[in-house]
C-alpha cells in the first residue's frame, strides 16, 4: 500500500490548503492509481494553477487577459 500526493506551497500559518492524495488500494496497479490521482488533480484545479504559475505574468498582462475573457463572456451571453 502506498500514497501518491501533491503538496502545493503552504498557506500563511504553514498549513497546506489543497493537498491531493490517493491511497493505492491493495491489488491496484500503479497505472490505475495514477489515473485516479490525475483525475483528482484536474478536479481540484491544481494542474491549471501550476501551468498558470509556470512563468511570471506581469500585472498589466494579467489585467488585459481578464478583460479579454470578460469581453468573450459578454459576447457569448448576449
Amino acid at each position: 500500500m502506498g500514497f501518491i500526493f501533491v503538496r502545493p506551497q503552504p498557506a500563511k500559518g504553514g498549513e497546506y490548503s489543497n493537498v491531493s492524495e490517493v491511497k493505492v488500494r491493495e491489488g491496484e496497479t500503479f497505472e490505475s492509481a495514477l489515473r485516479r490521482f490525475n483525475k483528482k488533480i484536474k478536479q481540484n484545479g491544481i494542474l491549471s494553477e501550476v501551468r498558470r504559475r509556470e512563468h511570471y505574468e506581469k500585472p498589466s498582462v494579467r489585467r488585459k487577459r481578464k478583460l479579454v475573457a470578460a469581453k468573450k463572456r459578454r459576447l457569448k451571453a448576449g
